[in-house]
């Protein structure tokens, strides 16, 4: 297979290597590469990413979004705090984003004004209650994408065949793609795209 040059700067590569080799979870590159090219065509001012990691997603979506204003990223998980926060500091776009470490659940009621575009790629079991916090924070016509909505196909299993932590997620995943699906405010579609990109509009 023919292998093609890396669109990331050589910074953000290094990121990214980094992630891979200390088993870090990032976007896949085929997400990354949608979100390069998506992220150029809608061009957000403000976007709120659930699940900062180590920074690269939100590294990357500020790399590739013209416009952007403000990143507000937050993070919950206390080993990569530290690295995300040294992530986003030496970076080219340190006084774009906001950088908030706890839970999200607690955090995303005290955020002030609208978002165009909201990332989730956190605890899958919390995707429905994530939905509900930033419902109301979108502005219409804005996005929601939810990353790794098809949990590497369990969530075409039936739940009878996973364990059962994998069960709460599998019913807790299902639910927040029956409410983006059934509720009328929003227009959702599933994309093979990394590990499946559930893709809302708010109407």
């Amino acid at each position: 297979m023919q292998k093609y040059p890396s669109p990331l700067p050589e910074w953000l590569q290094e990121i990214e290597e980094k992630a891979e080799a200390d088993e870090v979870p990032i976007i896949r590159r085929s997400t990354q590469r949608f979100l390069s090219f998506f992220l150029g065509i809608m061009r957000p001012k403000r976007i709120l990413e659930i699940g900062s990691a180590v920074g690269f997603s939100a590294l990357l979506m500020a790399n590739f979004d013209p416009d952007l204003t403000e990143l507000v990223t937050i993070e919950n998980y206390e080993p990569r705090i530290a690295e995300a926060r040294e992530n986003f500091t030496n970076s080219p776009f340190a006084d774009k984003i906001t950088f908030l470490p706890g839970d999200a659940a607690k955090i995303i009621p005290s955020l002030e004004g609208e978002f165009d575009l909201v990332f989730i790629d956190a605890a899958k079991g919390q995707y429905p209650d994530y939905l509900t916090l930033v419902d109301p924070m979108m502005r219409p016509g804005g996005v929601i994408l939810a990353d790794n909505i098809l949990q590497d196909g369990f969530l075409l299993m039936p739940k009878e065949a996973l364990c059962r932590r994998n069960r709460t997620i599998h019913k807790r995943v299902r639910e927040y793609l029956d409410m983006v699906c059934r509720d009328k405010r929003y227009v959702t579609d599933v994309l093979p795209v990394g590990d499946g990109l559930a893709m809302t509009r708010i109407c």
